[in-house]
């Protein structure tokens, strides 16, 4: 672990914090490139057929939003250690759509000290990811690790 002083401890974080990333606009390229490589359904891959869908168009992956989740909240949820994942919960209440700028919204939850690893916490988050008109492309929940620093 290295020693970044703009990187949250345990200590630096609270309940009812958020935090905010950036837009992120998935193309019709990267959802098609995504889905060929992971997630191969005809919904994510050929606009025609995607119009005869439960989505009624071309659709990204949830795994693609999911990915896209994981890189929008590392960017924007400053952890010293990194964001190592311990659980959570995942839903996609709406499709993302070609074109839509998806951006990440988080919420620290609790905030719980280990009994049995002084020198670490556990972080639980709400993140909800939201595309250009403020519509919930999906809600995550993860339960992270935090690194305390008087113990470190």
């Amino acid at each position: 672990m290295t020693n970044d002083v703009q990187s949250l401890y345990l200590e630096d974080i609270a309940v009812g914090q958020t935090f905010e990333s950036a837009p992120h606009v998935l193309t019709v390229e990267e959802i098609k490139d995504f889905a060929g490589r992971y997630d191969p359904q005809f919904f994510h891959l050929d606009d025609e057929a995607a119009r005869e869908s439960l989505f009624g168009g071309l659709a990204a992956s949830g795994w693609h939003t999911a990915a896209t989740t994981m890189r929008l909240l590392v960017e924007s949820v400053p952890f010293f250690g990194g964001l190592i994942g311990a659980g959570g919960e995942i839903s996609w209440p709406r499709a993302t759509r070609p074109g839509d700028a998806i951006r990440l919204r988080s919420e620290v939850t609790a905030v719980t000290p280990s009994r049995s690893r002084p020198e670490r916490g556990m972080v639980n988050m709400r993140c909800e990811t939201v595309n250009q008109h403020d519509e919930v492309v999906q809600v995550f929940t993860p339960k992270i690790v935090a690194w305390r620093r008087t113990l470190l």
